[in-house]
């Protein structure tokens, strides 16, 4: 048990019969009456996000949670198969806790949330850039340069990308995996 006072981003709690990952809070002292924490908790069992206000000095309940790396080795129909770094063990992910999952190439290390009490995956995460190739891209317009223009482009894992129109394709890009946006070229 806990209170408030422990809130931090990146707590799993359990709430409401769920678990919940703390995404954002803020500690406010209003003026007048009591204080209180504003969070945003995204849940690991379904991806959604809520909002949620605790008044100061009530008890939580996190949940011990360990991160573990691990390495993609490849997807077929059961889902994504993982290779603890350490123990070399593999692990089957569904696709719904894998987020961003097209943007994972063979070989990629990812970071687990594993809830250490029960040892269940909880969520994967990609490292916040990736190195892709580009697969496929239509050529870009001359003289199109207008409002920073952007085509689509395919990149090796199967994801699509936009890009700006000097990319083409036997390049590699940096993505963010956090908002799926071309970052730079890498050389």
């Amino acid at each position: 048990m806990a209170t408030t006072a422990d809130i931090r981003n990146g707590l799993v709690l359990n709430f409401n019969n769920d678990l919940f990952q703390i995404t954002d809070f803020q500690h406010v002292k209003p003026g007048k009456g009591a204080a209180f924490v504003r969070t945003k908790l995204k849940s690991l069992t379904t991806g959604r996000v809520i909002d949620n206000t605790f008044n100061s000095g009530v008890t939580i309940y996190p949940v011990r949670v360990e991160r573990r790396k691990f390495q993609y080795l490849y997807k077929d129909e059961a889902g994504y198969n993982f290779m603890d770094q350490e123990s070399f063990d593999q692990i089957n992910l569904d696709e719904k806790i894998v987020e961003n999952a097209d943007l994972m190439k063979e070989g990629q290390e990812v970071e687990m949330l594993i809830n250490a009490e029960t040892e269940i995956p909880l969520s994967c995460e990609l490292p916040p850039f990736v190195e892709l190739e580009v697969t496929y891209a239509e050529p870009g317009i001359k003289g199109d340069t207008a409002n920073s223009p952007k085509k689509r482009v395919e990149v090796e894992s199967g994801a699509k990308i936009m890009v700006p129109l000097f990319i083409e394709s036997g390049q590699k890009i940096r993505v963010d995996t956090r908002t799926r946006d071309y970052v730079e070229r890498v050389k």
